[in-house]
């Protein structure tokens, strides 16, 4: 009677807060990271609790930076590093927190990428996105892979060796996107 009770109570402190406010964030030249964005936006949007935003980092204005609980970035692979707009994009974060005398703390962060062939440096770029949002306090949240190893968040090879995004890879973002709204929704809720 008492578990019963307890997720009740639990339940209803959650439906008074209001929904956690999740930033897909994306720069695509293909096409290829867009569609593991959408698919991303679509896993965190199934997560009761949670209000989702997806939008190219051109443009974003970046003082609507504080309104999010969580930012996920993605990007293709340049040089097996993030694209100059990705780049730009997390200093324009890290900008508007400073401004605000703000920082991460208590929100989340995470990042995928999508790269022509195998070896052309996906982890490099996940780690770089991954590490300044680190240094901006946020949490990281990774990913996990279909055997249920952890992973840097979503990626897929693009070029002309490879299918591209396919069912699995889409698979795979729309898990991320279902994680990352939960966690977001835990850590919102515990501020």
């Amino acid at each position: 009677m008492k578990s019963v009770f307890l997720a009740l109570a639990c339940a209803a402190a959650l439906a008074q807060q209001p929904p956690a406010r999740i930033l897909v964030a994306y720069h695509s030249e293909t096409g290829h990271t867009e569609k593991l964005a959408q698919a991303i936006r679509d896993g965190a949007a199934s997560v009761a609790g949670v209000d989702v935003t997806l939008r190219k980092t051109a443009g974003f204005k970046f003082e609507e930076t504080v309104q999010y609980d969580g930012i996920v970035l993605g990007t293709p692979v340049h040089w097996s590093n993030v694209s100059a707009e990705a780049k730009r994009f997390l200093d324009g974060i890290g900008n508007a927190l400073w401004k605000v005398k703000s920082n991460g703390d208590g929100r989340t962060a995470g990042a995928f990428c999508t790269g022509g062939h195998a070896s052309m440096g996906k982890d490099v770029a996940r780690l770089s996105i991954l590490s300044a949002f680190l240094t901006m306090r946020f949490v990281v949240v990774g990913g996990v892979e279909s055997e249920g190893f952890g992973t840097l968040g979503p990626e897929a090879t693009t070029g002309a060796s490879d299918p591209g995004i396919g069912a699995r890879e889409i698979e795979e973002a729309r898990r991320y996107g279902e994680r990352f709204a939960r966690l977001t929704r835990q850590i919102r809720s515990s501020r």
